[in-house]
């Protein structure tokens, strides 16, 4: 902690009092921030502490309570409980947790990532326009895989862009975005999007022992040519070798809006004996990656670890808890960003990376309106942590 902070400026007088909303989505993320927050603030020895521009700089807590009530047609209303006036606001939604659930005419149903932006847009109403700078934390970026036109089709994630712009939303910060392009929909806007390699990697080398960081013990595969960019950063971080997969599919045929995967064709060097680690930004129902690990297996590579920003697990555990079995994966690594049944936290194969420290330390930095670049390359403390696993101390 004590590099970090004496890398970030702390001096300077932050934009506003600092205020969190976690939407119910984020409630247990939300809540893991701000125990940061507390404690970083209440030890932080600041000479301005007591200056008009630091007030209220040290709270017991800075979650605000925001509700959004439904009636019984299923619509619904955002209310925040105090005064967000002069605020600096950090909003945190989670558009994937399906574990929630509201009355429709008497019926229970499940929220849906329609509902959790709409939940969104009503908090940032009910703010009327107060606060004096409004950043939403979005870790899946809503709509992120429809970013492109390919036929004559909507363009939902620009247009969810563009509205949350026009509702006075400064800054968008997500996490892993399926394509960081999207951002071109707001170029006045600050977009960051965040990759958590640093958490993979912590996660990964404090989990498992007896690893070989090197390219003749390891490689990096990209499970398609849309993640290369993920894949050869780890690579080059960890001085490995890196391949890919490309899907060959069938463009005579359309099976559930897309054109069916008749292979996956593997380009790179050999991967026999050596550990593989598979990069992908999410995992929807598995197939894909599990596909890429057999094929992997296959061609005889040793231990596979997979690491995905997010685990949505859309069709249940069944096919990971086989393929551990049958011994085609040896770990699988997603963070908190999304809903995680209780369910998956207790799977053997499963390491969670928290991403809420994390979080935390890109807020406290954005509310004194400090650079948060040093924060988002992640290549120092990659180098440290690999350092103190090949001396032992992890």
């Amino acid at each position: 902690m004590a590099n970090r902070e004496e890398k970030r400026n702390l001096e300077t007088i932050p934009v506003g009092s600092l205020g969190i909303i976690a939407l119910e989505s984020c409630k247990s993320i939300g809540e893991k921030i701000d125990q940061y927050l507390v404690k970083w603030r209440t030890e932080r020895e600041n000479e301005h502490k007591d200056s008009l521009a630091f007030s209220g700089y040290q709270r017991p807590s800075y979650l605000m309570s925001a509700k959004v009530p439904r009636f019984g047609s299923g619509e619904a209303k955002g209310m925040i409980m105090e005064s967000a006036r002069g605020f600096d606001l950090y909003l945190l939604v989670d558009v994937c947790n399906y574990s929630l659930t509201y009355k429709l005419c008497g019926h229970v149903n499940r929220m849906s990532p329609d509902d959790h932006y709409q939940d969104l847009k009503r908090v940032i109403s009910a703010v009327g326009g107060k606060a004096r700078r409004i950043t939403v934390i979005m870790p899946f970026l809503y709509e992120s895989r429809q970013h492109k036109r390919t036929s004559r089709e909507s363009l939902d994630c620009a247009l969810a862009l563009q509205e949350l712009v026009r509702m006075g939303v400064d800054n968008i910060i997500t996490f892993d975005a399926h394509d960081p392009r999207v951002q071109n929909a707001i170029p006045l806007n600050g977009f960051e999007t965040v990759r958590p390699a640093y958490q993979f990697i912590k996660g990964l080398l404090r989990n498992v022992k007896g690893l070989n960081l090197d390219s003749g013990h390891m490689m990096v595969i990209s499970p398609d040519e849309g993640g290369m960019s993920r894949a050869i950063y780890i690579a080059n971080v960890l001085g490995l070798d890196m391949g890919m997969f490309y899907k060959r599919r069938d463009y005579t045929k359309i099976v559930n809006g897309r054109n069916p995967i008749i292979a996956h064709e593997f380009l790179g060097s050999s991967v026999e004996g050596k550990d593989m680690i598979i990069i992908d930004d999410m995992i929807s129902s598995g197939d894909s990656v599990l596909e890429v690990a057999r094929e992997l297996k296959k061609r005889k590579a040793a231990r596979i670890f997979v690491f995905s920003t997010f685990g949505l697990f859309t069709s249940g555990l069944d096919k990971f808890d086989a393929a551990y079995k049958e011994g085609t994966i040896t770990r699988v690594l997603t963070t908190n960003l999304v809903y995680q049944t209780p369910e998956l936290l207790q799977r053997e194969w499963y390491i969670n990376c928290d991403m809420s420290k994390y979080i935390a330390y890109i807020i406290d930095t954005l509310n004194h309106d400090s650079s948060i670049s040093d924060l988002l390359n992640p290549n120092e403390r990659i180098q440290s942590i690999v350092a103190r696993y090949k001396n032992g101390e992890l």
